[in-house]
């Protein structure tokens, strides 16, 4: 039975592929509906509201095997209200490899971003010790690419890791705000339960909201809940082979105490390096005072817990192998490959030397993190290159699309991807 059309598109979540693919289309003047489960408050930079948003267990903090734990933000955005706003540089070769080219996608978001390093005075002190020492060793430590408005960014400030309530750092936000600018409407705390289909073809998503069941109904669909959230939906819609042989950049965070430096307050990710040969990459990763607390309390360091001040942070994140399977709730079921541990411990001895060189001392490391899951909705496997399923008008835009891991920071990637998802659909619509 067919159903009235009320969107040309139905967007499910608000992280940067999905806010793109809202916002290119909603500039075209398609009748865009945005659903996102999480909230939209503005964001004020304190703890408590990051809490709120990333810090709820089983909905934003997610366990897997060893107490290995992934942390995703359910909020208008997505994780990048929280993230550290680097700007990587996508895997070109890798996706190409695949069929998928967003090489002039990926230039048309650097001319429309705030994407540069930062500037000299808004990197802190403990970030410069760190790139200095490693640049002593011969190490091609330098400054970063960030997507980040610098006339609006503060020194001496670490609230970008509590979501930046200085509009500084360009979020996933700013793109839902242009859409709805223009042609685009958002719901808010609306759970996308599953795809409605009239055959082969999607015609709509079912969804909740303050617990009331409701409808919606477009010509595309197109799902950018994450690389959790999208395969629960798919799984929810019938397909079988979403969630499986997934990647999610386990890392380890590095620190060392020195003497001469009373900071703990900037720009993390600032400076760093990508030892590609090695399969990770480091950073600096300054944190504030109760992210420390974590870090030194969950490996018993009790005697390090009044040294943040002067603590020197280096993350140490890996290219890990696909594995493990995701529950039908989202559940995280993977364990940390033993060559992915060997990598990373790799990468902490190399971190040491840069600490040690910096005049650290009392170095220790943290347990096991992950961030960025993907490959749970793979490109040739769910979605075809044009990121359509086998159901005509359903779509995905999101991390789990990626087939193998890179282990870098999405972000522009997935810019990239929902710029060219969004050529390919406003021909269609």
């Amino acid at each position: 039975m067919k159903k009235k059309t009320l969107y040309d598109a139905i967007i499910v979540g608000t992280g940067p592929g999905g806010a793109t693919v809202a916002r290119e289309l909603a500039r075209q003047n398609r009748n865009v509906l945005i659903l996102e489960w999480g909230n939209r408050t503005p964001i004020n930079g304190t703890m408590q509201q990051a809490l709120q948003n990333t810090g709820i267990p089983f909905k934003n903090v997610l366990f897997t095997y060893n107490m290995l734990s992934m942390v995703r933000s359910t909020t208008t955005g997505g994780s990048s209200v929280y993230y550290y706003a680097t700007a990587f540089d996508p895997p070109l070769d890798m996706l190409q490899s695949y069929g998928i080219d967003i090489s002039q996608e990926t230039e048309e978001a650097r001319q429309e971003l705030p994407i540069a390093p930062l500037r000299d005075d808004l990197i802190g002190p403990m970030a410069k010790r760190i790139m200095n020492s490693a640049q002593d060793l011969g190490l091609g430590w330098k400054k970063l690419n960030k997507f980040v408005y610098q006339e609006r960014c503060r020194a001496n400030c670490d609230l970008c890791n509590l979501g930046c309530p200085h509009d500084a750092k360009w979020t996933a936000r700013n793109f839902i705000d242009d859409a709805e600018k223009h042609t685009a409407s958002v719901i808010t705390n609306a759970r996308v339960k599953k795809v409605l289909f009239d055959g082969r073809t999607a015609i709509g998503v079912e969804y909740t909201k303050n617990m009331m069941p409701s409808k919606a109904y477009a010509k595309k669909i197109i799902i950018a809940a994450g690389g959790i959230g999208t395969p629960v939906i798919l799984a929810n819609s019938g397909f079988q082979t979403v969630g499986k042989e997934f990647f999610f950049d386990p890392l380890i965070v590095a620190l060392g105490e020195v003497n001469d430096i009373s900071g703990g307050r900037e720009f993390p990710m600032a400076t760093g390096f990508h030892f590609e040969n090695d399969g990770y990459m480091m950073t600096d990763m300054t944190v504030p005072l109760p992210i420390y607390l974590g870090f030194a309390a969950e490996v018993f360091r009790w005697d390090r817990l009044t040294a943040h001040p002067r603590t020197l942070t280096i993350m140490i994140k890996e290219k890990d192998h696909l594995g493990g399977r995701l529950t039908s709730r989202g559940g995280v079921r993977k364990k940390l490959d033993p060559i992915d541990k060997k990598s990373l411990l790799h990468g902490y001895e190399r971190a040491k030397i840069i600490l040690k060189n910096a005049g650290a001392r009392h170095i220790f490391k943290s347990w096991y993190t992950a961030a960025h899951p993907g490959g749970t909705a793979k490109i040739n496997d769910v979605v075809d290159t044009d990121l359509k399923t086998e159901y005509d008008g359903l779509y995905v835009c999101d991390c789990s699309v990626i087939p193998e891991s890179f282990g870098l920071p999405p972000t522009l990637t997935l810019i990239g991807l929902g710029k060219r998802l969004s050529k390919h659909l406003t021909s269609k619509i």
